[in-house]
């Protein structure tokens, strides 16, 4: 794992390494990934029946350790069958308990990846929101952990890499969460 606490030189390698990813990508990835918050608001919104929060809260709910589309399989098939299936015990609960109407800023982690993955579905504009999964840390650390565990539960790990996220993202001119989903497009994507 990273350290929590990092030196300025080891910042600054995991902000490049980012700005490394966004310049690898191929302007149809660029394309994609500056739209990837705004097209799974539209499908948050489909899925609620245009209760878009609702639909990002039960996305983000859902989303732990699921590919994009059994994300959007599982949350399709809960507003279908008026509860959640098919995921760990914690993850129903809560797509159940903002199904009948509880906020999920109040049943979401909002420190961590769960939370901003939520943010950002359901304001793909937010200026400071940022998802830190897997395929983020990895591409600022420059490898692929595979199994291994990230510590992203970890509020300074997390935060530390948010905020290299910001940097690049500053760097480059764009908001973060654009920047994060360009790079996770090309990153998944990568030869």
């Amino acid at each position: 794992m990273i350290p929590v606490k990092c030196t300025e030189e080891q910042r600054a390698s995991y902000t490049q390494a980012i700005i490394d990813q966004w310049n690898a990508a191929t302007p149809d990835q660029v394309q994609r990934g500056r739209q990837w918050y705004v097209t799974a608001h539209k499908f948050a919104a489909e899925i609620a029946a245009g209760e878009t929060k609702k639909g990002a809260g039960v996305l983000a709910a859902l989303s732990a350790n699921k590919s994009w589309s059994e994300n959007c399989r599982l949350a399709r098939k809960a507003f279908l069958e008026g509860k959640a299936s098919g995921h760990v015990r914690d993850a129903i609960t809560k797509a159940n308990s903002i199904m009948a109407g509880t906020d999920p800023s109040e049943v979401l982690p909002m420190h961590i990846k769960t939370g901003f993955f939520y943010v950002c579905i359901a304001d793909p504009e937010h200026t400071d929101a940022v998802v830190i999964d897997r395929h983020a840390h990895d591409i600022a650390v420059c490898e692929i952990y595979g199994q291994r565990d990230r510590g992203l539960g970890a509020v300074g790990r997390y935060n530390l890499l948010a905020d290299c996220y910001r940097a690049a993202a500053q760097k480059i001119g764009e908001i973060p969460s654009k920047v994060q989903a360009v790079t996770w497009v090309a990153h998944i994507e990568r030869k």
